[in-house]
């Protein structure tokens, strides 16, 4: 009995709070696999297919993702200011297509990557050097980096095309070509060689 006069229920609540940590378990998917008779009306052979080509598209997103991350923080020179603000606004833009494409992924049924190791296995992005670099350099490594995922991603596109994949198709054109085109102009005019001043 306590003090109220009620009876007191067993002391469970340290054990029910307490975290469960250290747990381990089966895998529940495979990365490769889909998740079989998914109601999608697209064959197990084809989500399997765009998902093992949109995981490929994913890390180079990630990569792009990253490598804005980097020539944000290391850009310097009289366009500091501007291009601090630019690449971190392609940065964030390129974040929501890394989500966009890791749906996708799921939602065909399959596996999407997610841990930086993985992406560094994947990627066909070249790696940039650890070293800062001038601007010049950034920007042409940023506009490579964007042709390759353009080529990639109009291949894809063409082939979610002809597989029936309407779903992938429309991400990859609407969101992936497009956000990557728009990126390609906003940095690629800040190559060209133009008077600050007087005009020639």
């Amino acid at each position: 009995m306590s003090s109220t006069g009620l009876k007191e229920a067993p002391s469970k609540t340290r054990d029910r709070i307490t975290p469960i940590q250290n747990q381990s378990a089966r895998t529940i998917q495979k990365f490769g696999t889909v998740i079989a008779d998914l109601p999608l009306g697209l064959s197990e052979e084809v989500r399997t297919k765009m998902t093992a080509e949109l995981n490929l598209m994913l890390a180079d997103t990630m990569s792009m993702r990253d490598l804005y991350k980097k020539s944000h923080w290391q850009v310097s020179g009289p366009t500091f200011y501007q291009l601090h603000l630019l690449f971190d606004k392609h940065h964030e833009e390129q974040s929501e297509l890394v989500d966009l494409l890791a749906e996708r992924i799921q939602t065909l049924g399959g596996v999407s990557i997610a841990m930086a190791p993985d992406v560094a296995e994947m990627t066909r992005l070249e790696r940039p050097p650890r070293d800062r670099e001038e601007v010049p350099v950034q920007i042409s490594r940023l506009l490579q980096a964007h042709k390759l995922i353009l080529e990639n991603a109009r291949k894809l596109a063409k082939m979610a095309d002809d597989r029936g994949d309407d779903g992938t198709n429309d991400i990859l054109v609407s969101n992936v070509v497009r956000t990557n085109e728009l990126q390609v102009w906003f940095v690629s005019e800040h190559t060209v060689d133009m008077p600050l001043v007087r005009a020639e």
